[in-house]
C-alpha cells in the first residue's frame, strides 16, 4: 500500500521523484535568463554622474539586493553606510585624490601619465556614497565555515557589492567601486570601531556616461582575457601555467561638479583634450564664485629667528628688500603677476608676541596663531571678489620652517624633508637637518600627540606667513574663489587649511612642483597634481602666477571654443 507524501507547509515542497524527473526544473524561463546575462554583460564601473537624486525607495531596493547576498554561516557581516553629507564626501575625495597620486608614483612614467589621465572615482559627483563595511568582531571559530577560511566574511561582503552593482545596473543606475583609500583612513573618517573593516566606497547615481565596454579596456589600459585563459582543468598544471595577473608597479556640491564638467562635454574636441588643465578648469568652474577673468597675487613675508642658526645663504634683511621690491612692482613675483594680468597685494605678517627660534621655543603663541589666521581669513574673503587668489611668500629661513612642519604633519624625517633652499651648500644642508631634527624633537617632547593637530603644529614649528596664508586659503575657499598654490611654503599653508577644513581642498589648484625636496610629498597629501614642473626655486608666487596665466587662458579656451550640437 502506498500513502500520499506529506507536503510541508513551509520550506521545500518538492520531493526526490520530482527532482529526478526534471533536474533542470529549477531554471528560470529563457527570457529571465537572457535578461540576467544582459545585466551582467552591461555592468560597468561608472565614474561620471548626473546631479539628479536617487529616489529613496529605489535606493532601499538596491541595498536590499545587497542584503540578499550569500554569506558564510548566514553571518550577514555586511553593514551599508549611506553617505550623502557634503562634508563627508569632501573628506573622502581628498583621501582618494591623495592615494591616486601615491599609486601613480609607483608606476613607470608612461603608466603614471596614463593613470593620471583616467578619472578613477566620482565621489564628489555621485549623489550617494555607500561604504560597505564588514563586521569581523565575531570569532572565526564561532561562524560556520570561517574556521578554515577566515576571510570568507569579506568574500560575503564582496558578494553583497556585486548584488548591489547588478541591481543598480538593472534599474539604470550607475555604480563605481572606489578603493583609492588607505583602509585605516576611510575607517577613521566613518568612525568605524576596531574589528569593522571597509571594502571601499561605492558611488551611486544616474550615470553621465553609457560605456559599451569596461573603461580601462576602452582606454587601452588592459584587455579582457578569454574564458579559456582563466579556466584550469582538475589542478594547476606543471607547465604552461596561466600568466599571473598583470601588474604595472613602478568641495563644491555634487550638482556644481557635474555642471562644471558639462561645460566641456560639448566642445568640438575629444573629452579632456587639455589633460590636467581640463580638470583644473572643471575644479574652478565648480566653485560658487563667478568665473574668474583675473585675480590677485598675495605675497606674505615674515621674519624667522631660526635663521640665526646658520641655515640660510642670505641675510634676514633680504625679506624686507624683496617685500619692498614687490610693492614697487619690481620683484620677480610682481613682474610675473603683471604678465599674468594679476594685481599684487603685499603683507608683512607680524605676530602678537616675539617669535621663537623653533629649536629652543615655539615659533608662535596660540593667541598669535589665532590672530594671524583670522587676519588671513578676512584678507582671503576680500581677495576672492577679484577672481583667482594666488599665494606667494617671502621669508629668509622659511624652507627650514617648512621642513619642520613636514616632519610634524607628514612624519617625514629631516633627511626626507630638508632641501637645499636658495643657495645652500653641503655644510649648510647638514646644519638645516640638525636644526629641523632638534626642533621636531623639542616640539614632540613639549606637545606630544597634539603636535599632529594643525594649529598646534603651526604654533610650535611654523611661522607668521604660514599662519596668514592658511587663513587666506580658508577665507578664499569659503567665498568660492580658486586658490593657486606656489611652492612648498604655500602648499603647506594649504595643507594646514585642509586639515582644519577638508572641503577647502576643492578650491585648490597646484601651480607647480618646485625643487624643494618635500614639495611632492605635500602635494600628494593634498591629492593635487601640479600644472607645471619647471624645477622653480624662485618663491614669491612666481610659479603660481605662471600657472594662473595658463589657467586663465584655459578658461578662455573653454568659454570660446566651438561647440557641437
Amino acid at each position: 500500500m502506498t500513502w500520499p507524501r506529506p507536503v510541508p507547509l513551509i520550506g521545500d515542497r518538492t520531493h526526490a521523484a520530482q527532482r529526478a524527473a526534471d533536474p533542470s526544473g529549477w531554471a528560470f524561463d529563457e527570457a529571465s535568463v537572457s535578461a540576467l546575462h544582459a545585466v551582467i554583460d552591461a555592468r560597468r564601473d561608472i565614474r561620471r554622474y548626473r546631479a539628479d537624486p536617487i529616489p529613496a525607495e529605489l535606493l532601499r531596493g538596491v541595498l536590499a539586493a545587497g542584503h540578499s547576498a550569500p554569506s558564510v554561516g548566514h553571518s550577514q557581516p555586511w553593514r551599508f553606510i549611506v553617505v550623502t553629507e557634503q562634508g563627508t564626501r569632501d573628506r573622502a575625495a581628498v583621501l582618494a585624490d591623495r592615494e591616486r597620486l601615491r599609486q601613480a608614483d609607483l608606476l613607470t612614467p608612461d603608466r603614471r601619465a596614463r593613470l593620471l589621465d583616467l578619472q578613477l572615482e566620482g565621489i564628489r559627483e555621485a549623489p550617494v556614497g555607500v561604504v560597505v563595511a564588514c563586521d569581523r568582531r565575531a570569532p572565526a571559530t564561532g561562524v560556520l565555515g570561517r574556521a578554515t577560511f577566515p576571510d570568507t566574511d569579506m568574500w560575503s561582503c564582496a558578494c553583497a557589492i556585486q548584488n548591489i552593482w547588478l541591481a543598480a545596473r538593472a534599474a539604470g543606475l550607475g555604480m563605481g567601486w572606489v578603493t583609492l583609500f588607505q583602509p585605516a583612513d576611510l575607517a577613521a573618517l566613518l568612525n568605524l570601531p576596531d574589528g569593522v573593516e571597509t571594502l571601499g566606497w561605492l558611488c551611486l547615481g544616474w550615470p553621465d556616461e553609457r560605456p559599451p565596454e569596461p573603461g580601462l579596456e576602452r582606454h587601452g589600459w588592459s584587455q579582457r582575457l578569454s574564458v579559456d585563459d582563466v579556466v584550469v582543468d582538475e589542478r594547476w598544471p606543471d607547465d604552461g601555467d596561466p600568466a599571473p595577473p598583470v601588474s604595472h608597479l613602478a568641495a563644491p556640491d555634487q550638482a556644481a561638479v557635474v555642471a562644471a564638467r558639462d561645460t566641456g562635454d560639448d566642445l568640438l574636441a575629444a573629452p579632456e583634450s587639455l589633460g590636467v588643465l581640463d580638470r583644473a578648469v572643471n575644479r574652478v568652474l565648480a566653485l560658487a564664485g563667478p568665473e574668474p577673468g583675473t585675480g590677485t597675487l598675495v605675497v606674505v613675508g615674515a621674519d624667522h629667528p631660526v635663521a640665526a642658526h646658520g641655515i640660510s645663504a642670505y641675510p634676514t634683511s633680504v625679506t624686507s628688500d624683496v617685500l619692498a621690491a614687490t610693492r614697487a612692482g619690481e620683484s620677480l613675483g610682481a613682474a610675473a603677476a603683471r604678465q599674468a594680468g594679476l594685481r599684487v597685494e603685499v603683507r608683512r605678517a607680524v605676530p602678537l608676541d616675539e617669535p621663537g627660534d623653533l629649536l629652543h621655543s615655539d615659533a608662535l603663541t596660540p593667541a598669535a596663531v589665532d590672530a594671524l589666521v583670522d587676519e588671513g581669513r578676512v584678507l582671503g574673503g576680500q581677495l576672492a571678489r577679484e577672481g583667482l587668489v594666488c599665494l606667494g611668500e617671502v621669508g629668509i629661513g622659511n624652507t627650514t620652517v617648512a621642513a619642520a612642519l613636514c616632519g610634524a604633519l607628514l612624519g617625514l624625517r629631516p633627511d626626507e624633508a630638508v632641501g637645499l633652499g636658495s643657495g645652500a651648500d653641503a655644510a649648510m644642508l647638514s646644519r638645516k637637518r640638525t636644526v629641523v631634527g632638534g626642533a621636531i624633537a623639542r616640539a614632540t617632547a613639549q606637545h606630544g600627540a597634539a603636535l599632529a593637530e594643525p594649529l598646534t603644529a603651526l604654533a610650535a614649528l611654523g611661522g607668521a606667513e604660514f599662519a596668514v596664508l592658511t587663513g587666506v586659503t580658508l577665507g578664499a575657499a569659503a567665498a568660492g574663489a580658486p586658490v593657486v598654490l606656489d611652492g612648498l611654503a604655500t602648499s603647506l599653508a594649504a595643507l594646514l587649511a585642509v586639515r582644519l577644513e577638508p572641503a577647502a581642498q576643492a578650491a585648490l589648484v597646484a601651480g607647480h612642483r618646485s625643487r624643494e625636496r618635500a614639495h611632492a610629498a605635500v602635494l600628494t597629501e593634498l591629492g593635487l597634481e601640479p600644472l607645471l614642473d619647471l624645477r622653480l626655486r624662485a618663491g614669491e608666487g612666481v610659479g603660481a602666477c605662471l600657472a594662473a596665466q595658463l589657467l586663465l587662458t584655459s578658461l578662455g579656451v573653454r568659454r570660446t571654443a566651438g561647440r557641437t550640437s
